[in-house]
């Protein structure tokens, strides 16, 4: 296996123009399973391209443990890819197209058997070894050029969303299916892709990028509690985290006076300032909380904290009701707050409501 890096990678496809990645670092320790998380455009796929070979970095360098690969080729890499779109030989049964990399590399029939035997069972082809391509529903061609790439058993494996042409329950089996396969085999993995629960479910560790610049790592845990940036509280979470425009304030007993209008705020005591704060200061921010964090309750609050939640006076301005959970839409001060809760509980537009927040899951950014 090997472990992979990125040192100050940037690619510019066209001298003086926009940076596709713009001084990108990343370390993955060999044989684990990351994602990297991004709406389209923002460089994913160039990372990939990058670590196989297949393009250059304008400036920085890859390095797989510890040697630098920019004049490898990719044929010299042990990187196996798989694209969204299974690009499998026609001429080739099942069996030919998972032989296929064994072959090329000189592995022993006996051997090459084996591990066609062995792939098939894991991917449950072993009905389909004597199928050719368009034989194939799209689950199973994808699951054949899984195999194909996994079969040589690569230091490192590279996904390109290979299953977003796919329907959900089929994304699901696949996504289960690929990490009882990386549990196995160990290859070092990167998963590309823009749907938030693929990455999260996939990833242990999840790097999320915007317009080629890498603006947070972590756990797929940090990333949903702790977002770093207004871009990925908004981009994770469904429904996205509420960001609140207020101004905070600070008193001199440890006091935080926030405010979401001239008639609404909250007063609470604080154990950790927002955003490194001190006494007496006064600042515009973003207040963020998830919609699964907000607690609903019928009437007015008569108080702004309660038991040490946070609350407010809203009013409903619209339900959705998924059947396994209650999407509400509030009118909090002037701003507009989702919450999420259990179906079945009872609430109607127009109504007047309490909202409340647990302080500690708030997270604050800068204005």
């Amino acid at each position: 296996m090997a472990s992979i890096e990125l040192r100050g990678v940037s690619r510019r496809f066209v001298a003086g123009g926009p940076a596709a990645l713009d001084g990108v670092d990343l370390a993955i320790p060999d044989g684990e399973r990351w994602a990297i998380l991004g709406p389209s455009g923002s460089g994913k796929t160039t990372i990939l391209r990058l670590v196989a070979g297949l393009d250059r970095p304008t400036s920085g360098s890859v390095w797989f443990d510890g040697r630098r690969m920019d004049e490898v080729p990719p044929h010299r890499r042990d990187v196996g890819m798989v694209f969204q779109n299974p690009t499998l030989y026609p001429h080739l049964d099942v069996a030919g197209n998972l032989e296929f990399g064994l072959r090329s590399r000189g592995v022993p029939r006996g051997e090459r058997r084996r591990r066609v035997a062995e792939i098939a069972a894991l991917l449950r082809l072993d009905g389909l070894l004597a199928r050719s391509p368009d034989e194939l529903s799209g689950g199973e061609r994808q699951r054949a050029a899984i195999g194909r790439a996994l079969a040589p058993r690569p230091a490192v494996l590279l996904l390109d969303e290979p299953f977003s042409s796919l329907d959900l329950p089929l994304r699901t089996t696949l996504r289960r299916d690929l990490v009882d396969l990386h549990d196995r085999l160990r290859p070092t993995l990167i998963h590309v892709t823009h749907d938030q629960s693929e990455a999260l479910s996939l990833g242990r560790r999840v790097a999320l990028i915007e317009r080629g610049r890498i603006v947070q790592v972590g756990s797929p845990r940090e990333i949903h509690d702790r977002p770093e940036t207004p871009f990925v509280a908004r981009f994770v979470g469904n429904p996205p985290m509420n960001l609140i425009p207020c101004e905070v304030g600070l008193g001199d007993d440890g006091s935080l006076e926030v405010i979401l209008d001239p008639r609404h705020s909250i007063r609470s005591t604080v154990t950790i300032p927002p955003l490194g704060m001190t006494s007496g200061e006064r600042r515009r921010v973003l207040m963020g909380f998830r919609p699964e964090h907000v607690a609903i309750s019928p009437g007015v609050p008569s108080s702004s904290t309660s038991g040490g939640t946070w609350e407010a006076a809203a009013t409903i301005r619209r339900l959705e009701d998924q059947g396994d959970a209650l999407v509400i839409m509030l009118d909090l001060a002037g701003a507009v707050v989702l919450a999420r809760l259990p179906g079945g509980a009872d609430f109607r537009e127009g109504e007047a409501v309490t909202v409340g927040v647990d302080p500690g899951r708030v997270v604050w950014f800068p204005a």
